[in-house]
C-alpha cells in the first residue's frame, strides 16, 4: 500500500516519455550498481537480492517468478557451468603446470623472456579455458619464475592477469562474459528480428581477438612493463616484503618466570593482547601447531607475533628475555627447520569469504599461523582476526610442511608458491585435451549449439577419469552461478519496460553531432567504465540491450553494438576490482589501487581505439 502511494506520488513528477515501471526499474539499477561496487553484500547475494526485488515488485518490473527464476535455466548459466568444470579437468591433469614449467625453462633470468613467456602461454590457453582458474594457476607457477629469475613478481604479475583478458576475447568459451552476452544478443534477436542479432559462432570474433591480442601483449611488453612498479623485491624475501621483522621476536622463559606450569591458552591467550604464539622451541625440538594447551617449561623459546610496544609490555611484566627475531638458515640447529612462509590469496567461492580468521577457525583447521593480511593493497599486521575477508585478500601464512601440503590441494585457497608433490592425473591429459577439442569444434561446425558441447564434454570427463563424479560440484564456482542468474532478469525488465529503449534513445541522441562511429566507441567506453566498478557480467546485463536499442535508433548494425560492449567489459584493466583475476594478483603483486589505474588506463584507451576501429573494418557500423 504504502509502495503504491509512493509510486503514484512520483508519477506526477516525471515526464511523459518515462513511465513508473521505467523509474522502478532504474532505481533497482542504482541500487545493484551501489551494492557492487561498495561490496556491502558480495556480489552473488546482490545479484539475487535484485532478482527477488523484480519478482516481488511484478506490477512495476513485469517480471513473473518464471522470468525471474529464468536465469537459473539461461543457456548461459549452464555453459559457464559446464565450462568452469571442463577448466577443472584439464588442471587435475597438471597440464597447465607443465606448460608454465616450460615456460620457466625458456625465461631464464631473462625479464623480457619472463614476460614473453608469460603473455603467450597466458593468452592463448585462456582462449579455450575459463581465464579465471588459467589465472588461479599460473599465479604460484609465475612468482615463483618471478623469484628464480631475480625480477620482482610485481613486474609479471598484472601482465599475467591482463593477458588472460586478452585471451579470453579469443574465443566464444574464452571468459563468462562472451557466453552471456552471446545468450543476451540471441533472445534479442528473437524478440526484434529486425536487429539481425545472433548467438556468437565459436570463432566469430577471433580475427578481432587476435588483433587485440597482440596489441594488448606489444603494449605490456613495451609500455607496460615501464609503467610497472617494482613493490615486490626481488628476492622471495616475505618478511621483508610485508615489513615484519619488528612484529616476530623470539622470547626465552627464564627459571623466574610466572609463565612456567602454565599452558600457552592461560599464558597469553588474553584477547586484550594482540600476540600470537607462533612457535614454541625446548631443547631444539619445535612446536607449532596446536599449541594452546602447550605447557610452558623453563628456558622453553617462544616465536611471537605482536607489535613492539606489547611486546615490550609482555617482557617487563613476565620477565621474558628477547634473544631476536627469526634465523637465518646459518642460525638455525643442524636438523633444525623453519616454519614456512607463504602467501595465500582467497579466491571467489573459498568458505573464508565474509568470514574472519577468528570465526572461521582458519588456525585449528590448518594449523597454520596468520603472520600479516593483505587487502585491497593494505597490510595489516595488527589485529586482523575480526576483519572480514573478501575475495583477492592475501594471507601471509608461517605453517609446517605437511600443512601447506593441505592448503595447495583445497581449492578454498590459491598458494602463491607452487608446489613440487602435487599429484596430477597426467596419464589423463591426452582424454582432457581430445575433450576440450570436441567441445570447442562440435559448436564450430554447427554440429552441437554450446551448451550441449559443453555438458557432453562434461560427460565425457566423467566416464574417461579425467574427473571424478564427487568433483563435480566442487569444480564449478557457484558464486559466479548466481550471479548470472541473478542479473539475468535485470536485463529482461530492461527490456520489457522500455527502458533500454529509453536509454538507448538518449544514447543516440549524440549521433546529432557524433558519426555511428562515435557512438559506438561512446558505448565501448561508458561499458568500460562501469565494468571497472561492477561485475563484468553485470555490465553486458546492463549494457547489452542499451547498446543495441540506440543502434537500432540511429540506423546501424546492432551486431556492432554488441561486440563492443563485450570486448568492453571482458578487458576490464583499470580497477583491481574490475576483473576478478585482478584481484587473484593484487596481493601477490603488492599492487596498489592506482598502479591499475596507471597501467590499465592507456591500455583501455589504446584498445578502445583498436577495438572500435577492428569491430568498424570486418563488420561496418552502418549509418
Amino acid at each position: 500500500m504504502f509502495f503504491s502511494t509512493l509510486v503514484s506520488a512520483v508519477q506526477g513528477l516525471v515526464p511523459a516519455a518515462v513511465t513508473v515501471d521505467m523509474l522502478v526499474v532504474f532505481a533497482l539499477i542504482l541500487l545493484s550498481l551501489v551494492l557492487f561496487a561498495t561490496e556491502w553484500l558480495p556480489i552473488d547475494v546482490t545479484a539475487i537480492v535484485v532478482m527477488v526485488l523484480l519478482m516481488v515488485l511484478e506490477p512495476w518490473t513485469q517480471i513473473t517468478p518464471q522470468e525471474g527464476l529464468s536465469g537459473f535455466a539461461s543457456p548461459a548459466t549452464i555453459t559457464v557451468l559446464a565450462m568452469l568444470i571442463l577448466s577443472t579437468g584439464v588442471n587435475r591433469t597438471g597440464i597447465v603446470q607443465l606448460i608454465g614449467r616450460k615456460m620457466a625453462e625458456y625465461a631464464g633470468n631473462s625479464q623480457t623472456k619472463q614476460l614473453a613467456a608469460t603473455i603467450g602461454v597466458t593468452g592463448p590457453v585462456s582462449g579455450f579455458i575459463n581465464n579465471t582458474p588459467v589465472v588461479a594457476i599460473l599465479v604460484p607457477v609465475v612468482a615463483d619464475l618471478a623469484h628464480k629469475g631475480k625480477t620482482s613478481p610485481s613486474k609479471l604479475l598484472m601482465p599475467l592477469s591482463f593477458a588472460s583478458m586478452l585471451g579470453g576475447t579469443l574465443t566464444v568459451i574464452g571468459t563468462s562474459t562472451n557466453i552471456l552476452a552471446s545468450d543476451i544478443a540471441a533472445q534479442l534477436g528473437r524478440e526484434s528480428p529486425g536487429l539481425g542479432l545472433h548467438a556468437f559462432g565459436m570463432f566469430e570474433f577471433t580475427k578481432l581477438g587476435v588483433i587485440v591480442f597482440v596489441v594488448g601483449a606489444v603494449y605490456l611488453m613495451t609500455v607496460g612493463v615501464r609503467l610497472l612498479p617494482k613493490r615486490v623485491p626481488a628476492e622471495d624475501d616475505l618478511l621483508e616484503e610485508y615489513a615484519l621483522q619488528e612484529y616476530l621476536a623470539d622470547v626465552v622463559v627464564p627459571a623466574d618466570s610466572s609463565l612456567i606450569g602454565q599452558t600457552v591458552q592461560e599464558a597469553l591467550g588474553n584477547d586484550d593482547l594482540d600476540i600470537d604464539v607462533l612457535q614454541l622451541i625446548r631443547y631444539g625440538e619445535q612446536f607449532l601447531e596446536p599449541l594452546a594447551r602447550k605447557e610452558i617449561h623453563e628456558n622453553d623459546t617462544l616465536r611471537l607475533r605482536t607489535n613492539r610496544e606489547t611486546l615490550e609490555r609482555i617482557m617487563r611484566s613476565e620477565g621474558l628475555t628477547f634473544v631476536g627475531g627469526p634465523r637465518s638458515e646459518s642460525e638455525l640447529h643442524p636438523g633444525e627447520e623453519e616454519p614456512v612462509m607463504v602467501e595465500v590469496v582467497i579466491p571467489s567461492g573459498s568458505f573464508l569469504v565474509g568470514e574472519s580468521l577468528a570465526s572461521s577457525t582458519f588456525r585449528q583447521r590448518y594449523d597454520a599461523n596468520v603472520l600479516a593480511f593483505r587487502t585491497r593493497g593494505k597490510v595489516v599486521r595488527d589485529r586482523f582476526e575480526d576483519i572480514d575477508i573478501r575475495v583477492g585478500d592475501t594471507l601471509l601464512v608461517q605453517a609446517p610442511p605437511d600443512s601447506l601440503t593441505r592448503l595447495v590441494q583445497n581449492e578454498d585457497f590459491i598458494v602463491a608458491h607452487e608446489f613440487e608433490d602435487t599429484d596430477y592425473r597426467t596419464e589423463k591429459t591426452p582424454f582432457a585435451v581430445a575433450i576440450i577439442a570436441g567441445v570447442v569444434a562440435l559448436p564450430a561446425f554447427n554440429v552441437l549449439p554450446i551448451v550441449v558441447s559443453a555438458l557432453g564434454g562434461v560427460v565425457a570427463m566423467i566416464l574417461t577419469g579425467v574427473l571424478k563424479p564427487n568433483e563435480l560440484y566442487k569444480s564449478v564456482e557457484w558464486n559466479v552461478i548466481f550471479l548470472l542468474a541473478g542479473v539475468i532478469p535485470l536485463g529482461v525488465a530492461l527490456q520489457q519496460t522500455g527502458a533500454a529503449a529509453l536509454l538507448g534513445d538518449a544514447v543516440a541522441s549524440t549521433a546529432t553531432f557524433l558519426p555511428a562511429l562515435g557512438v559506438l566507441w561512446v558505448f565501448y567506453l561508458a561499458t568500460g567504465l562501469l565494468t571497472s566498478v561492477i561485475s563484468n557480467n553485470a555490465s553486458v546485463v546492463l549494457m547489452i540491450p542499451v547498446a543495441a536499442s540506440a543502434a537500432q535508433s540511429i540506423g546501424a548494425n546492432a551486431f556492432a553494438f554488441v561486440l563492443a560492449v563485450t570486448f568492453a567489459a571482458s578487458t576490464a584493466f583499470m580497477t583491481p576490482v574490475g576483473y576478478q583475476t585482478n584481484l587473484f594478483v593484487y596481493g601477490p603483486g603488492g599492487y596498489t589501487f592506482s598502479d591499475f589505474l596507471r597501467v590499465g588506463a592507456p591500455l583501455q584507451l589504446l584498445l578502445s581505439v583498436v577495438t572500435v576501429a577492428g569491430i568498424a573494418f570486418f563488420w561496418g557500423v552502418g549509418a
